[in-house]
């Protein structure tokens, strides 16, 4: 019997390869965006296996309508992937408080939402899978990408503490951190409306490369994601809480890791704490 998924973010990148990869697999899906006639492709390619649905993260009653219609459709949710999500590029000084809550909103409280949605569903059934789409950003940071980065901190916040709530009801939480993926994100990527040009040698470089992320022959493929993503949910459990997806993401993170590292023995060092032994 296939699986049951709820996946936002759908009408392109790493949503829109994953639910033609769980599709082609024999699942049943529920796909989100915020306009349903960016879904339309998805649908006709798998009628019967994929239900297209409008939503808005920022919106309590579109995510209910959501988790509704995919109970409905499905006769329950096997697997919540929460994908959407929207960059914001700007120094810390130049995101206004409405910009900050915006991208938070986004990537933070409407998949808290939906997961709080989810969760009676799941615990009802006795079985779960809630998969929250972070990034490499959720464990390190980059110049101009502070509420962004932020936003990926808290969800992985969120999912380590959400993690241990949900085990003893057989509900396994995954953190997926892709790396650099061609996907619209930066092409589709706001800019503050404040700019501070004392920031442009620090953050304009920056800009530019992540606006040409999806023409970089460096960059991973959506495919390739989805062929992860399956495996992840196929495998038995335990699974790693976090798991990097992506060529260079297991590059990107041992940097974090070291940095992290150097950065305790020298705190060490200056507040006179020796190391265990």
């Amino acid at each position: 019997m296939g699986r049951r998924w709820l996946v936002t973010g759908c009408s392109s990148g790493l949503g829109h390869a994953l639910a033609t990869a769980a599709a082609r697999a024999g699942d049943e899906l529920v796909v989100t965006a915020r306009r349903i006639a960016d879904l339309e492709g998805l649908a006709a390619a798998w009628p019967g296996r994929i239900v297209p649905v409008p939503l808005e993260l920022r919106d309590a009653a579109s995510c209910e309508e959501a988790v509704r219609v995919a109970a409905d459709r499905l006769g329950g949710i096997d697997v919540l992937v929460n994908n959407a999500a929207a960059g914001l590029f700007g120094a810390v000084e130049e995101v206004s408080d409405a910009e900050l809550r915006d991208q938070l909103e986004i990537l933070l409280v409407g998949p808290w939402r939906l997961t709080r949605l989810v969760l009676p569903l799941m615990r009802a059934q006795g079985h779960g899978h809630i998969l929250n789409v972070s990034s490499v950003v959720g464990r390190m940071a980059f110049p101009g990408l502070a509420a962004y980065v932020a936003g990926k901190h808290a969800l992985e916040g969120m999912s380590q503490a959400l993690a241990i709530e949900a085990a003893p009801h057989h509900i396994r939480v995954t953190v997926l951190e892709p790396g650099m993926f061609a996907t619209r994100y930066g092409t589709s990527m706001a800019e503050a409306g404040l700019r501070v040009p004392a920031y442009d040698g620090t953050n304009r470089e920056m800009l530019e490369g992540t606006r040409g992320l999806a023409e970089s022959p460096d960059t991973g493929r959506p495919d390739d994601f989805a062929a992860a993503v399956l495996d992840i949910v196929a495998a038995d459990a335990p699974t790693p809480l976090r798991i990097p997806v992506g060529d260079d993401a297991f590059g990107y993170l041992d940097v974090a890791e070291q940095t992290t590292r150097e950065e305790d023995a020298a705190a060490r060092a200056l507040v006179k704490c020796p190391p265990r032994v």
